[in-house]
């Protein structure tokens, strides 16, 4: 979802920047953010244990729901190729689920403010399963709740973590890095493309 139907890991890294200001830490990691593709909490734990914080990674993912929720209803915008590659997906018969690793009231925001929600079939959020991304979990819960094997499901990514957790998951990946995560290590991915109108030739939804 992030990343791929919306431009938002800005608008996520900008509030949690924002909120971490406030007890004087400046998260603005060099080059590669460990926390792309955590779930908040996950995320929230990492910080923690490079800073000092007044909080618990809990009480810190309580903070920035709190705040993120508003920004994401008023600014989020789709990438090009949403809602139509979904609609022409659809249209051949494809099934589709979102499977993130953002929480459930983040996962409705965003697909509510992008008026796409009806188009999935099944939504997965990172805070339902046992493991985070890399982990499959997510995205064989995804799967489930479409009715479709693991090996008949494709994964679209823009993340490394997501690329790996979709192969441990036995399917196939399609990367389609994002500005945030365009050097990330995409080993795992069956093919990676520049963007998702692309998906429509790719020979995986042949």
């Amino acid at each position: 979802m992030d990343g791929v139907l919306t431009d938002s890991e800005p608008l996520h890294q900008g509030v949690i920047r924002a909120l971490l200001a406030e007890y004087g830490v400046d998260w603005r990691p060099a080059g590669h953010d460990p926390t792309v593709g955590m779930t908040a909490r996950e995320g929230f734990a990492v910080i923690c244990s490079l800073h000092a914080l007044p909080h618990s990674p809990e009480t810190l993912v309580t903070l920035y729901t709190e705040r993120v929720l508003p920004v994401l209803r008023a600014r989020v915008t789709p990438m090009r190729g949403v809602p139509d590659v979904l609609h022409a997906l659809r249209g051949r018969g494809v099934r589709l689920g979102v499977a993130s690793s953002s929480s459930t009231a983040v996962i409705d925001a965003t697909l509510s403010a992008l008026g796409v929600r009806a188009l999935f079939d099944a939504v997965v959020s990172g805070t339902e399963v046992t493991r985070g991304k890399p982990a499959p979990d997510v995205f064989l819960e995804a799967a489930k709740r479409l009715g479709v094997a693991p090996k008949a499901c494709v994964v679209i990514e823009d993340s490394e973590r997501g690329a790996r957790g979709a192969h441990a998951a036995g399917m196939r990946c399609v990367a389609i890095p994002c500005a945030e995560t365009r050097h990330h290590d995409f080993r795992d991915a069956t093919v990676v493309l520049d963007s998702l109108p692309e998906l429509l030739d790719c020979a995986l939804f042949a």
